[in-house]
């Protein structure tokens, strides 16, 4: 069937259709419409308007071929934002790539949450801890420009994306290598106003739960934590925290929805104050607030 296309005529409008079509009985009609659209426009270039102005212009053999390799991808349910190489996030257009997770609303939520917080104040020094594609990070810089910002990954791959996404925003970000788990390179750190994290929180057995989407293409180094220590890296992280926020400081986290209750219990217990548990926009528990000021 896809090697038809790269013989036949092909316009935009009868290749939305196609799409359509082809990925049917994997996304719902309203899904599959809006996938349709965004790969249209990765291979034509043109928005929703100029599409429709130009619904009759046939596709050059090169569209075809990226057509049919997108329709490919889709039907082994591969996510949309690897196969255009980009994502949204927080009015900002990010690379993307299986070496990252892809940004999602939720952590904007977490990214808004801090922007709210620091209003007034200057100068700040935050480090984003698993940075992946360098959302967090760049966002922040975004909305905070005079803020001294870095962000951190164990992965070089991520790292990478998180550079030619520093280079593309024209934000200045200083990434560097990281193992959150490794006490002597957490030790080293510098001192921080402010440190936030989206670290890996999917227990293993929750792996059976999730789309294919995700675990099948997503890097399961930024997702999974050993079900006997789900909170292995809020431990770790945290505990560094203690010793590099400066004072006044304040942690930030997103969390599993099921592990509110547990990272709360956690930070208190090491001492955090005005620990705050946040719902995100679908009454979930998502995202913690912690402090330290003595």
């Amino acid at each position: 069937m896809f090697a038809k296309i790269l013989f036949l005529p092909l316009t935009i409008q009868t290749a939305f259709t196609f799409i359509t079509g082809a990925i049917g009985d994997i996304y719902d009609e309203r899904e599959a419409s809006n996938i349709a659209h965004i790969v249209l426009e990765h291979i034509t270039g043109l928005g929703k308007l100029d599409r429709i102005i130009h619904k009759e212009r046939d596709l050059s053999p090169a569209q075809k071929e990226q057509l049919t390799a997108a329709i490919a991808a889709l039907q082994r349910m591969e996510p949309i934002q690897y196969i255009t190489g980009t994502a949204w996030f927080y009015g900002l257009e990010f690379n993307v790539s299986p070496a990252v997770l892809i940004p999602r609303p939720e952590t904007e939520e977490l990214v808004d949450w801090i922007v709210k917080d620091t209003v007034g104040r200057h100068g700040l020094h935050i480090l984003d801890i698993g940075t992946g594609s360098g959302c967090i990070p760049l966002s922040l810089k975004s909305a905070m420009p005079d803020a001294v910002i870095s962000g951190a990954d164990v992965s070089d791959a991520a790292l990478d994306v998180a550079r030619s996404n520093a280079a593309k925003l024209n934000l200045e970000v200083n990434f560097r290598h990281l193992d959150a788990l490794d006490s002597v390179q957490m030790g080293a750190l510098e001192s921080f106003d402010i440190i936030v994290s989206n670290p890996p929180y999917i227990t293993q057995k929750e792996q059976a739960e999730m789309q294919q989407q995700v675990w099948g293409f997503e890097p399961s180094l930024a997702l999974f934590v050993p079900d006997h220590d789900a909170l292995l890296f809020y431990r770790h992280i945290a505990l560094t925290a203690l010793e590099k926020l400066s004072k006044p400081g304040y942690l930030y986290f997103e969390i599993n929805e099921a592990l509110g209750k547990e990272v709360v219990e956690l930070l208190q217990g090491l001492g955090f104050e005005g620990v705050e548990l946040k719902q995100d926009f679908f009454g979930k528990d998502r995202m913690v607030k912690a402090g330290i000021t003595a």
